[in-house]
């Protein structure tokens, strides 16, 4: 893949080429922060050419959160159209989203990566790049099946998993910025969502309008509410939840690695 694009939020804040990627052969030839116009708003990327073992190849990072050198915006006030209208347009193979997200199963405990295999959005808001005519998008599928299979070998090798652990999930969709309530975990539970988060099948249904593959890379930051083991009371509080997930980024070197190799 020569051009891949990364969106980051609360489990990527930013996006550096470290040791990590050098280490595999990926080196940095050139950075530039670009505006990418769209009639949704202007959108900030960072544009770097890397080599990789002699071969060019472009990474197209996106915060998804960005806000104008502001604070970061909350989650219910992002432009999802712009964001990946401005990654299609700047000529994306693939998007590569990576989410830090609250888990209800046992088997995704805080540090674990995954991989979102299905969501399940009964926000009822709607995002679409089909506001003047009636298209209909089939998203039985929702995620690239081709990167989610790469992916599950990678996170599954670099975390030193057995042939038999989970890597698929289900991702529930709240509308936020609130976060859930113990009795909204486990009414989720029941109606079969894996994880919790506010921002990322909104992305989904948008690249597959745009037949833009995209797959989502998942750090399990926290417990969700009420699943806190010996504690079902415990609060969730933001800014430690977006330390935890940046604390887990080795698997996700390892996955964007990966499709750039």
């Amino acid at each position: 893949m020569k051009r891949l694009g990364v969106i980051g939020g609360t489990g990527l804040i930013n996006m550096t080429v470290g040791e990590e990627m050098e280490q595999s052969g990926l080196t940095l030839i050139r950075r530039d922060d670009v505006t990418v116009e769209t009639p949704w708003g202007d959108v900030p990327l960072t544009c770097m050419m890397l080599n990789a073992d002699g071969e060019e190849k472009e990474l197209f990072f996106l915060q998804r959160h960005h806000n104008d050198d502001k604070a970061s915006k909350p989650p219910h006030k992002i432009e999802h159209r712009a964001n990946i209208r401005a990654l299609f347009d700047a000529g994306c193979e693939a998007v590569m989203a990576v989410c830090s997200v609250g888990a209800l199963p046992s088997d995704f405990p805080p540090g674990k990566v995954g991989l979102a295999e299905q969501y399940i959005d009964f926000t009822g808001v709607e995002s679409t790049f089909h506001d003047d005519s009636a298209v209909f998008t089939s998203v039985t599928e929702p995620f690239d099946t081709s990167l989610n299979s790469r992916l599950s070998v990678v996170l599954r090798t670099v975390q030193g998993f057995s042939a038999d652990e989970r890597m698929f999930y289900t991702y529930w969709l709240a509308q936020g910025p609130h976060f859930e309530t113990k009795a909204e975990i486990d009414a989720i539970d029941t109606l079969g969502g894996h994880m919790v988060g506010m921002t990322m099948p909104r992305e989904a249904k948008l690249a597959r309008e745009l037949n833009l593959p995209y797959a989502a890379v998942c750090i399990s930051s926290n417990w969700a509410a009420g699943r806190e083991p010996g504690d079902a009371g415990a609060d969730l509080d933001h800014h430690s939840v977006s330390s935890q997930a940046n604390q887990k980024l080795m698997p996700v070197w390892a996955c964007l690695i990966e499709l750039l190799s």
